[in-house]
């Protein structure tokens, strides 16, 4: 096959005429594809052309080519390809009347590969597949063209035994002309006819011993061969979780079995065939030492291969609230192999860290931690999607018992599973076995208050868990390159945009999550759990998460369409905040996410102070409930001491499609009215809280106090109004207090005035 595999890689560079020339129309490319192990083998030179009495042996040559073609049709899953096989083997009838024309052409075919081979020059290596998380995945055409050759390994075998079959029967045939001459004397055992057929005999039985031998070393390549297929593919399921795993933090993933289902049905299929063939060996030969290893194997690929495959096509949700309904979908990937009658049930139950881990050493849970209730479900097959799924549609966690906890842990950073457990008997094996699959980790909560930091344990364990881990192992400390990729992934995920976060912006969460001014290359700084979610941020009462969380849940439900455009600057700290407004005229302002609110976004705009210069200001943040009475792009429009966005860009031609435009008076006589907002720069630290009062003509106004400036620097989001900086954005620098002719920042206790209208508000 090795002649194949290097002219194999020649064929692009070809053209349609050589390989016209190569591959007559009764010789397709198809056979030489299909059949290349077999036809390399065959010795093709030895014949003679000219000599008739070889015909019989060209005639089984071709016997034995269509029979493959046949098994190779029977055992393809592409219904095309199939009925392709089928009509060209059904066409190599052509050659019954001249076999020696087969052995003609295929000769002349494999002449002038070799020839095109010492002419072509040499071709670049194949790239070598990237390594997903240290283990390299075989790409798709790989497995196929494994499984391809364990088809035609094992049609090499049958056709080994079926040879065998028959000098075994020539061979009893001749032993029995040849008795009635063993009585003749000594001079007729010199007779030509007698020493022609004792040579017979011997011929064949050396045939017989070469067969023999022949068979049982191409069963034992096979059974090797065999289990390093499976090997790639038990790899490629646990890639599949992985990647479903990583998908929580909005990595691609490709949800697609099909694949994966055809490979391992394929696989089935070469263990059946290879186990009746050691079966049929054992009954000719005896059954020696190596026979019952090679019997061995194959039983212990079987039990892995049906037990590794059972997956969690639709993983419930990972955080689970308690008398409350989920559903989760799991599949089986052998299912049209499972045998009929019983209807097979799947059992699901909720069990812990610990017991997860022991399943990995054979232990099986039998404590109860949970109360799962609707926790069965049928496997029942598709035969549209041609799968087989049990769908659990309404399960629900009554009660849930907890383990003692270690220090300051908390419930909502205790991770459960699902475990789901079937016995399953496949067509042709004689006894069941016993399936299990785990879900993705899962935390039970008992109130909605506590979904946010089970989210962030979930948001942890999903973007820093290492792959093949014992369950639920994760790491207490992650570079900040690692928790980068996680933050911007989980944005653009959950908002559903394609623009992340820029290094302004990472910059700035990094100082935040630090608590200190950064330079340099901070990529490998460790960032701990404690950091990410459960030490508050200094000064405030929330930690990093739920902080970054309320800015994602705000931007994906109010901001979305304005941070796609680039219309926000999103994370901007108040010394890179006085850098890019410096200089800019009043009216100039920026959009930023609020520094000492949950999901706000704030307006930090140039305007007047009061001694005839600039200051920067900062406007109350909106939130969502403000968004939803009044959107962004109206209130933007409604303030008139901001006239054009950073850099430079009117405010009216920016913002102006997201404008609302005034309803027609109703029906019923009512007159419409608008809410509109107003910014008084006079009246800084106002509290009062403005009625509403429905009147066409005049507006009602708005006071929204200023924000406290904030000590963390930022970022840029990239869109099309992004804005220059005046900075390298590789270099992170501290911007100092800038105090010029016509600027100077207010160093009022911004802090004290926050608690002061919140304790107001209260």
């Amino acid at each position: 096959m090795a002649l194949w595999m290097q002219i194999s890689q020649q064929l692009p560079h070809l053209s349609n005429q050589t390989l016209s020339e190569l591959y007559p129309d009764t010789f397709p490319i198809d056979v030489r594809h299909y059949l290349a192990n077999w036809i390399e083998e065959q010795r093709w030179e030895d014949f003679d052309l000219d000599n008739v009495e070889q015909e019989p042996l060209a005639r089984r040559l071709l016997d034995q080519m269509v029979e493959l073609l046949h098994e190779v049709a029977f055992h393809n899953p592409n219904v095309v390809e199939r009925v392709k096989l089928q009509h060209i083997s059904r066409n190599m009838s052509v050659f019954q009347t001249q076999p020696m024309q087969l052995v003609r052409t295929v000769r002349d075919i494999l002449r002038k590969e070799r020839h095109l081979l010492r002419q072509a020059p040499m071709q670049p290596f194949q790239q070598i597949p990237t390594p997903i998380n240290g283990t390299t995945q075989p790409p798709r055409e790989a497995s196929n063209h494994d499984v391809d050759a364990l088809v035609l390994k094992v049609l090499e075998i049958q056709t080994c035994r079926q040879q065998i079959h028959q000098l075994q029967e020539e061979l009893n045939w001749e032993k029995q002309e040849a008795e009635p001459m063993q009585g003749q004397n000594e001079l007729d055992a010199k007779h030509p006819d007698q020493v022609t057929k004792q040579n017979r005999i011997t011929q064949l039985d050396y045939n017989y011993q070469v067969c023999a031998k022949k068979r049982v070393q191409l069963l034992q390549e096979a059974v090797c061969n065999l289990e390093q297929c499976q090997t790639r593919l038990i790899q490629r399921i646990k890639s599949w979780r992985w990647e479903q795993l990583r998908s929580t933090i909005g990595l691609a993933f490709d949800d697609n079995l099909v694949p994966l289902q055809t490979w391992c049905e394929q696989l089935l299929g070469v263990n059946s065939n290879l186990r009746q063939e050691v079966m049929l060996v054992k009954r000719d030969h005896g059954s020696a030492e190596h026979f019952h290893q090679l019997e061995e194997n194959l039983n212990r690929l079987l039990q892995t291969l049906i037990q590794s495959s059972l997956v969690v096509e639709k993983q419930p949700p990972q955080v689970i609230k308690t008398q409350s309904k989920f559903s989760s979908t799991v599949r089986y990937l052998l299912g049209e192999k499972m045998a009929p009658g019983k209807p097979v049930v799947l059992k699901a139950q909720i069990i812990t860290e610990s017991q997860a881990r022991n399943l990995g050493q054979g232990v099986i849970p039998t404590e109860n931690v949970g109360e799962l209730i609707n926790s069965t479900a049928i496997l029942e097959h598709n035969t549209a999607s041609k799968s087989t799924c049990a769908t659990f549609r309404n399960m629900s966690i009554r009660k849930i018992k907890r383990a003692d906890r270690k220090g300051s842990e908390s419930v909502t950073e205790e991770k459960f599973a699902l475990l789901f457990t079937a016995e399953i008997t496949i067509t042709g094996c004689e006894s069941p076995y016993i399936v299990q699959m785990i879900s993705l980790p899962v935390v039970v909560i008992v109130h909605g208050s506590q979904e946010n930091n089970a989210m962030a344990t979930i948001i942890w364990d999903c973007a820093f868990s290492e792959p093949n881990r014992i369950p639920f192992v994760v790491p207490e400390r992650v570079p900040w390159s690692q928790m980068c990729e996680a933050l911007s992934s989980k944005f653009m995920s959950e908002v559903q945009t394609s623009r992340g976060l820029d290094g302004y912006n990472l910059h700035c969460l990094a100082q935040k999550i630090f608590d200190k001014d950064i330079s340099g290359d901070f990529n490998n700084m460790p960032v701990s759990w404690a950091q990410f979610n459960k030490e508050v941020l200094p000064g405030r009462n929330f930690t990093f998460w739920q902080w970054f969380e309320g800015v994602i849940d705000l931007t994906k439900k109010c901001l979305k369409a304005y941070w796609s455009e680039g219309l926000i600057f999103g994370f901007i700290g108040k010394q890179h905040l006085h850098v890019i407004l410096q200089n800019k005229p009043n009216g100039t302002f920026l959009l930023r996410f609020s520094d000492s609110e949950i999901g706000g976004i704030t307006i930090a705009y140039v305007g007047p102070s009061e001694s005839g210069g600039r200051k920067i200001q900062n406007i109350q943040p909106f939130t969502k409930k403000d968004l939803d009475s009044a959107g962004l792009g109206d209130r933007i429009r409604d303030i008139n001491c901001i006239s054009h966005v950073y850099p430079e860009l009117p405010k009216d031609e920016v913002f102006k499609k997201f404008y609302t435009v005034l309803s027609a008076p109703h029906p019923d006589g009512y007159l419409p009215f608008k809410l509109t907002t107003v910014v008084d720069p006079e009246v800084l630290g106002s509290t009062s809280t403005p009625s509403i009062t429905p009147q066409p003509e005049t507006p009602q106004d708005f006071c929204l106090s200023q924000e406290q400036p904030f000590q963390i620097p930022a970022p840029l989001p990239g869109g099309p109004f992004s804005p220059s900086y005046p900075i390298d954005p590789t270099v992170p620098q501290m911007y100092p207090p800038f105090y010029g002719e016509n600027m100077r920042t207010e160093p009022q206790d911004h802090m004290e005035l926050e608690d002061f209208l919140s304790t107001l508000s209260t």
